[in-house]
């Protein structure tokens, strides 16, 4: 059995390629089989994974631009799917009911928390998140909680009754790092990486939670 899960936001720019690659290579690091799906023409995620070093642990890849159920991803235990900036309508409606869990990743910019906002409401009223049983969180992305912007997001964010799982700082390791082929999880220095971790955490929990 797959567990699929979806990162999703319409706002371009809003952290789901990292998001996505990192989940995909920290499952891949646990030994596990995981496939990373990638919905955008851009192709971002898979440009990653062909740039991804032949020693560190192996990710399938497929472009999930056309199949609505990848066959490829029921070969293996997880899935993660790169969802484009802009996803709506039947697209949307196909995507969500494929996900077993959708995190949406959300910067601490009025633009991004406006887009957000009207995403969520969507897909809050899709027929498949109640009958499909999906669950849906949310993660704060290049969060610096000193600044008034992150406590903008932080009020923001309160108006939903879905969790925020986590606040990611923003720092240049996930950049360093995918310009590698790698993730933060493939790091060989934990200590500059410790604080990264820790912040991934909850992420990680409710992602692999059995509901």
């Amino acid at each position: 059995m797959t567990t699929t899960i979806l990162v999703a936001n319409p706002k371009g720019g809003s952290g789901k390629t990292t998001l996505s690659t990192n989940l995909a290579g920290y499952f891949a690091g646990r030994g596990e089989r995981v496939a990373l799906g990638d919905m955008d023409r851009q192709q971002s995620s898979l440009t990653w994974l062909s740039m991804r070093p032949a020693e560190l642990p192996s990710i399938l890849g497929w472009d999930a631009r056309e199949e609505e159920v990848p066959k490829l991803a029921h070969k293996v235990p997880w899935a993660v799917v790169d969802s484009p900036a802009g996803m709506h309508g039947k697209r949307l409606s196909e995507a969500v009911k494929l996900a077993d869990k959708i995190v949406v990743p959300v910067q601490p910019s009025v633009f991004d928390m406006w887009a957000t906002e009207d995403f969520i409401k969507t897909v809050l009223e899709e027929k498949a998140i109640r009958k499909h049983r999906t669950f849906l969180a949310i993660v704060g992305m290049r969060v610096d909680p000193r600044t008034r912007a992150a406590a903008m997001l932080e009020q923001f964010l309160e108006k939903f009754d879905l969790p925020v799982l986590t606040y990611l700082r923003d720092t240049q390791n996930y950049m360093n790092a995918a310009a590698e082929g790698e993730c933060l999880f493939d790091r060989h220095s934990i200590q500059r990486t410790e604080r990264d971790f820790e912040q991934w955490q909850p992420l990680l929990e409710w992602v692999e939670a059995v509901e």
